[in-house]
């Protein structure tokens, strides 16, 4: 076994690194949630209440990938709660690359159309590619399978409809409205390819653990 690996499964399974990356992760949910306020106070005044849900894509992607990791730290022994726990890792990975990706994409497509960047441009970009390193970091520690990565791949299909044919995308510059298409059939083909991501990443993870 090659003692990168080891190392490398020491450092992220250790039980006070992965209380940091969880904490860090908690604030960045709630900060992200805080983004997106104006967004949610004006989703549920123009659209039915349930329709909130799928306005801060960011945030519940970092709230999947927190709660993965609270299963990791703490393993259920029921049988639902192992289902739970399947279904929100495979949401962790999924939505967290996809996100991730997506989020610095706007932002530099914004720059190149003509808009300028602030600090907050590159804190984003910064968080947002945290997000999409670690959830394939873990994935090899994760125990969801097919079935679960599907259920992911429906429901981040359900969100980009929502988002595109409900207009409850999360708002972009005027640059960026102005291509919508464009960003919409970008989303999902990142959706598809984040799916695929995360399934080559578990069958790497399967593949190496039954070599060692």
């Amino acid at each position: 076994m090659p003692i990168s690996y080891l190392w490398s499964k020491m450092f992220l399974t250790d039980r006070r690194f992965m209380w940091l990356l969880l904490i860090c992760n908690v604030l960045g949910t709630i900060y992200g949630y805080i983004w997106y306020g104006l967004q949610m106070e004006y989703t549920l005044e123009h659209w039915p209440s349930w329709m909130v849900i799928f306005v801060p894509d960011s945030p519940t992607a970092s709230l999947f990938f927190s709660i993965a990791l609270l299963f990791l730290m703490f393993p259920p022994r029921s049988g639902w709660l192992q289902l739970i726990r399947k279904l929100m890792e495979a949401l962790a990975v999924v939505t967290s690359v996809k996100y991730g990706v997506w989020a610095v994409t706007m932002i530099f497509w914004g720059q190149a159309l003509g808009d300028t960047l602030v600090w907050e441009d590159w804190m984003l970009t910064v968080s947002h590619l945290a997000m999409a390193i670690e959830s394939l970091l873990f994935v090899r520690f994760f125990i969801f399978g097919w079935k679960s990565l599907i259920a992911a791949l429906l429901w981040t299909l359900l969100n980009d409809y929502m988002d595109y044919s409900q207009g409850i995308y999360p708002w972009l510059t005027k640059q960026l409205v102005r291509r919508l298409d464009q960003v919409r059939n970008f989303t999902v083909c990142l959706t598809i390819a984040s799916t695929f991501v995360g399934g080559l990443a578990l069958w790497q993870a399967r593949y190496a653990r039954r070599s060692r």
